[in-house]
């Protein structure tokens, strides 16, 4: 058995996981999931039959972690020799862009996205207070930092990359300098790209599987 069971549809946010994974160097096996017919580990690990979500099968008892910022920062807890991990002078922007982009930024490219604007005067009962405002606070901090903890890449690259990623890719994000050069870094990653390539592959089999049985 593998050391990390990893439920997995590339049209999810375990794409994130996965690059995790790869980046992480840990041994997986892949569990395919079908929206139509989910697995039962899947629901037996997490009732509400979400992904991404990963079994660590340790040594002394399986763990099961959810939500895709938990498992990154776990993967790279436990990946061997821990460089994915921040450094005590890292820590503060580690967890705070990794939050950040898990709460602020997750809210307001998804309300943007569902076209649910913050009435005037009430953006204090946001999370995210605007769009134009988490947006402009990414670009200030990814402007005049290489990577979120600064000149070193770390798992919380990972999550906020993925963030930005999809954002570049889908519109939820504005085309900006400071988005796509930041892009160009962290996609240069070997992890990243074996990631992509396998979700790719996966997608054009799933097409043409479709295409087939219509």
């Amino acid at each position: 058995m593998a050391e990390i069971s990893f439920f997995h549809n590339p049209m999810s946010r375990s794409q994130i996981v996965h690059w995790a994974l790869r980046e992480a160097g840990v041994a997986f096996e892949t569990v395919p999931v079908d929206w139509n017919a989910k697995p039962q580990a899947l629901l037996d690990a997490n009732p509400m039959g979400k992904i991404p979500t990963i079994i660590h099968h340790a040594a002394d008892g399986d763990v099961t972690i959810s939500e895709a910022p938990a498992i990154c920062h776990y993967l790279a807890e436990v990946a061997p020799g821990q460089t994915l991990l921040p450094t005590p002078r890292e820590r503060g922007a580690y967890f705070r862009w990794l939050f950040f982009a898990a709460g602020p930024l997750e809210q307001a490219t998804t309300a943007r996205a569902m076209g649910w604007e913050v009435p005037e005067g009430r953006e204090g009962m946001a999370g995210f207070g605007s769009y134009e405002r988490t947006v402009d606070t990414l670009e200030w901090w990814l402007a005049d930092h290489d990577f979120v903890c600064g000149e070193r890449f770390t798992m919380a690259d990972v999550y906020v990359g993925s963030a930005v990623d999809w954002g570049l890719v889908f519109g939820t994000l504005p085309d900006r300098p400071a988005f796509a050069a930041y892009a160009e870094r962290f996609r240069a990653h070997d992890a990243y790209r074996a990631a992509k390539d396998a979700h790719n592959a996966l997608i054009a089999q799933a097409q043409q599987e479709s295409q087939q049985d219509g």
